[in-house]
């Protein structure tokens, strides 16, 4: 670390996660792995796709983080519906009662929060799906040719249900590989779907403390891009996404026969984040392969494409990064 106050701050923000963890805790049985990648998500200003069949906690999982966090928190239910005004915002007229003027005054969408969770993304058409993800890349919005910051941090979760597929638009990779992680969540173990019903059947309501707020959660962001990387865990990152690439000369055989397209070098930009946030997360003041191998999944689950050969056979993506590892 550059500092004797960053190595402070690595260990304030190890200290930080334990205790939003445990806040987390009092509302979501289970799901620790999810909490974590979220976690690494955010403090490495990243976006988080989520996947899931409904029921599993999803909007109050992301409720209550911004909650520990004291965050702005925004639902957009995406609908067919749905067009770029009703999230980004729209202009109206108002007219002066003194003068008579008449002026645009623009009213901010719900996209002006810190945490926003796109609830179905892939139900809204292309062109709302667009203004959503151009929001997540520039952090801005533009409307009649003015340009209007959204706060920091600005952090988005969009959800897709893998069941219903009728009357969707699926995104396409391009804007897929604007989401830093793909997660998918799981049903609970019996033992923790027994705890979820005990404690949602009552009249138990926890209470949450505010552990982080918007200034620390910058400052956190900030520190991870100091972070030192060591040139051996940079280069295993890079070769590593090169064989997911079947141009690849030297890529293996079951990548050759199985993968369509690669990822590109977003992916290599991420991993390296992601495994430099789970470090000091942990506690530690540089990443090693480990913690590169250990974020690959949700990576580069939604930027490997398998063939017709993988699907036929029932090989998914998730099984192709396995063969990588």
């Amino acid at each position: 670390m550059s500092s004797t106050n960053d190595s402070v701050l690595v260990e304030k923000l190890n200290s930080k996660v334990k205790e939003i963890k445990n806040e987390i805790g009092k509302v979501i049985i289970g799901q620790h792995e999810i909490v974590d990648n979220l976690l690494i998500s955010l403090f490495s200003r990243g976006h988080c796709l989520l996947v899931g069949v409904p029921g599993l906690a999803k909007t109050l999982l992301i409720k209550t983080l911004s909650q520990v966090l004291d965050l702005k928190f925004n639902r957009i239910q995406f609908t067919p519906d749905l067009m770029p005004g009703d999230i980004t915002g729209t202009e109206i007229i108002e007219e002066d009662q003194s003068t008579k003027k008449r002026s645009f005054r623009f009213i901010k969408g719900p996209i002006f929060a810190n945490i926003i969770l796109a609830d179905e993304i892939n139900r809204t058409p292309p062109k709302t799906q667009a203004a959503l993800l151009e929001a997540m890349q520039e952090h801005r919005v533009t409307a009649a040719g003015v340009t209007y910051k959204l706060d920091e941090p600005f952090f988005v979760l969009a959800t897709q249900n893998p069941i219903e597929q009728e009357g969707t638009y699926p995104l396409p990779e391009a804007q897929l590989d604007r989401f830093m992680f793909n997660l998918w969540l799981d049903y609970p173990s019996y033992d923790e779907e027994v705890e979820i019903i005990k404690s949602t059947t009552g009249d138990y309501t926890p209470d949450l403390s505010v552990v982080l707020r918007a200034e620390d959660i910058i400052e956190f962001q900030n520190l991870v891009r100091k972070v030192p990387v060591a040139d051996n865990v940079i280069e295993y990152t890079v070769k590593l996404i090169e064989y997911t690439r079947p141009s690849n000369p030297d890529v293996n055989t079951f990548v050759k026969e199985h993968v369509t397209w690669g990822a590109g070098p977003r992916a290599s930009q991420f991993l390296v984040l992601a495994a430099k946030t789970k470090a000091i997360v942990e506690g530690r003041y540089t990443p090693n392969i480990d913690d590169v191998k250990s974020v690959l999944v949700p990576v580069l689950r939604h930027r490997i494409i398998p063939n017709f050969n993988a699907e036929a056979e029932g090989i998914t993506s998730v099984d192709i990064i396995n063969k990588l590892a």
